[in-house]
């Protein structure tokens, strides 16, 4: 029966939720669930709720209460600990011990995530005198399975079940699951823990170390799936139904219609224009099921695809982005009756839309089966303030269902090139369940909540989360990221509100936040979605001629062109952006390894200093060092600083270690290290005083 449900699972033959239900909760069946995209349109049977616990300000206890936007959630120090109980004092050394979670069973752990933590985790599940595990944190919260192993494990699974700085490794309990974390509270500890909390007389058997052998191949299989989700998931994509439409400016046409019972399964969407990334945002898609008055899917057709503005490549478990700008999802779709797919021309060019669906069988069961959602919302020249912290809505539903993923497209235009200074997302994500007047999850950060931390500008894809775009320098310009809930999906029985905070670093007006949310829910739900209007859609435009402001990190540094400091010849071209200071970037080609720029520096008095390179990382670019007055310097910690890269083009910052420096001019020599490689972008020289 085991092997028949993984067969069954694997190659997407839909099975009626009450046939699944009969079945016992195990780690071999949370991993089957962990690539099953069908499931997530049924309500969940056995039926459970998803709680997180994490180290949150415990101050945030109700909006409109003094605290609501308290921040301190992991540095060490906080007014109140962070977690649900002091266990144990701090000793004369400083160690406490603290507990995280405690949940009466039956459940299971579905996400863990940390940004930095040490000391120790202790795990006990049930009744046992033992815990299943005890050892560093960190490696508990990123890589569970190897930490309870005690050993390295196959790079594909810790490259896919450990995501970034989360881990997804399933932990089934039958009866209590307790975490206690014992440490330094002066020692980081950010971390969020998501748990399962199944029906009481639901049947799971408790994970064991040995689960981790036991089920060693269909781990393998997941990994797979998940490292590479369109060669095992996209068979038959070519037997699909095609249709292409010219769209004229103002013109709304329907483009497909299916009769049920079916569900979409696979739908691509390939857009050209003569400005394609703003006929992505202008160009709206709509899906309405069994003749709903208005779509159940409203969205700009390239937001829907979670890596806006523009095609920025990427691959996840329900969606991919192609390079060559083919757009796929694979959320599943289902309808009882009808489904209608139409597309609007909000922009003033024509648009010309390929669509490719296929549709399949579908076995609609009233009171269990869901309407796919997906909606859409944007604010327009917004202040990020420090001093005005505002929660952002998603979404707000009455209604039955759960939530399956969200992402986020802002536009921020600040003019500080350091991500201390220029960070967008200190907020936390705030999502109130059941009409329940506390929240159920406060998080710790924007970049928390997708995976990854300390305001990184690195762009990464995984199955479940990613930034698949981020212009820079640091967090400038236009960012985008996602994260799916598809282990970790949130179930709802009454309503569901979802929030995320706007909290900067530095005031920044001209903001843009445009976002995503992604459901299903049934028929009769319903939530404050807004109509898309022409102006929630218009062309959004950086500073052109923006110069870096010596703020945040980049207090006490003096700017300067690159173009600006040479001395002697050099054969370069600037490139107009609004990605580079006053809106030029100096691009210089090499002919040999060993090339270099030689640049005056000016230092006018003597002190501890940090040099920093702005420059280009885009495809085919080449790879530089540097060295100041003849001696190597180690930018972000390497003697070669790689500036091709596999995206867009992006702003980054390369940093020296500190130095000091003498009054008087200096020479900074930037060669290059592999002339075969390509050209090289610069932007701007830093010179900051420590």
């Amino acid at each position: 029966m085991k092997n028949l449900l993984i067969l069954f699972l694997f190659y997407g033959i839909f099975i009626p939720g009450s046939w699944l239900s009969a079945q016992t909760v195990t780690t071999g069946t949370l991993l089957n669930e962990m690539i099953d995209l069908n499931r997530l349109a049924c309500f969940p049977d056995p039926v459970y709720t998803t709680k997180q616990f994490s180290s949150y300000d415990r101050r945030s206890r109700y909006p409109g209460y003094p605290g609501w936007f308290s921040n301190s959630d992991g540095f060490g120090g906080e007014p109140v600990p962070g977690f649900l109980k002091v266990l144990q004092e701090p000793d004369k050394e400083g160690v406490g011990q603290y507990l995280m979670c405690d949940v009466a069973g039956p459940g299971a752990i579905v996400r863990l995530w940390t940004a930095w933590i040490e000391g120790e985790i202790f795990l006990w599940l049930d009744d046992g005198r033992v815990p299943v595990y005890q050892g560093p944190a960190r490696k508990f919260f990123r890589h569970t399975y190897e930490a309870m192993l005690n050993r390295e494990v196959d790079p594909l699974l810790k490259s896919t079940f450990g995501e970034n700085t989360a881990g997804y490794y399933p932990i089934p309990f039958k009866k209590r699951c307790r975490i206690v974390w014992k440490g330094k509270l002066s020692r980081l500890h950010f971390y969020h823990i998501q748990v399962r909390q199944y029906a009481p007389e639901t049947h799971v058997k408790t994970f064991s170390v040995g689960d981790i052998k036991h089920f060693a191949r269909r781990i393998k299989q997941v990994a797979q799936t998940l490292a590479t989700p369109s060669n095992l998931l996209d068979n038959g994509l070519k037997q699909c139904k095609a249709r292409v439409v010219r769209l004229l400016p103002g013109e709304e046409r329907h483009l497909a219609g299916f009769k049920g019972p079916e569900a979409i399964t696979k739908l691509e969407i390939f857009l050209t224009a003569r400005n394609r990334d703003l006929a992505l945002r202008q160009t709206l898609m709509e899906i309405r099921f069994d003749r709903a008055p208005s779509g159940q899917v409203q969205t700009p057709v390239g937001d829907f695809f979670g890596a806006a503005p523009g095609i920025n490549p990427y691959e996840s478990l329900p969606f991919s982005v192609f390079r060559d700008g083919r757009m796929l999802c694979r959320y599943v779709m289902p309808f009882r009756d009808t489904a209608e797919i139409l597309f609007r021309n909000l922009g003033d060019q024509e648009v010309t839309v390929s669509l490719k669906v296929i549709d399949e069988p579908y076995h609609w069961v009233d009171g269990s089966s869901m309407y796919f959602r997906a909606r859409w919302r944007v604010n327009h020249e917004m202040l990020a303030d420090p001093a005005r912290v505002q929660d952002i809505p998603f979404l707000l539903i009455r209604g039955k269902g759960r939530m399956v993923g969200t992402a986020v497209y802002i536009m921020n235009p600040t003019s500080v090139p350091s991500s201390a200074g220029n960070w967008w997302g200190e907020g936390d994500e705030k999502i109130f369940i059941d009409d329940h007047l506390k929240a159920s999850f406060i998080g710790t950060g924007s970049e928390d909540y997708f995976n990854y931390a300390w305001s990184s500008s690195a762009l990464f894809a995984h199955a479940y989360c990613g930034q698949p775009r981020n212009d820079g320098p640091a967090n400038r310009g236009f960012v985008s990221n996602y994260r799916w809930h598809i282990l970790d999906n949130i179930p709802f029985e009454q309503s569901f509100d979802f929030y995320m905070e706007l909290y900067s670093h530095r005031p920044v007006p001209h903001f843009s936040y445009g976002r995503m949310i992604y459901l299903y829910a049934f028929p009769e739900c319903h939530d404050d979605h807004m109509t898309i209007t022409g102006d929630d859609v218009r062309t959004l435009k950086m500073p052109v001629n923006w110069s870096p402001r010596a703020d945040g990190w980049a207090s006490n540094s003096i700017f300067y062109q690159v173009e600006d400091l040479l001395s002697g010849h050099a054969d370069y071209t600037l490139h107009e952006s609004y990605l580079w200071s006053d809106g030029e970037m100096m691009k210089w080609l090499p002919e040999h390894t060993g090339d270099r720029l030689n640049l005056r520096i000016p230092v006018s008095a003597s002190g501890n200093y940090q040099i920093i390179l702005t420059a280009a990382e885009m495809p085919g670019f080449g790879s530089i060092r540097m060295l100041l007055d003849g001696k190597l310097l180690k930018m972000n910690g390497k003697e070669v600083s790689q500036l091709s890269s596999i995206y867009q083009p992006v702003s980054r910052n390369f940093k020296s270690g500190n130095m000091a420096l003498q009054e008087g001019m200096h020479v900074l020599a930037i060669e290059s290290s592999d002339s075969a490689s390509g050209p090289v972008g610069l932007d701007f020289i830093w010179i900051k005083k420590k």
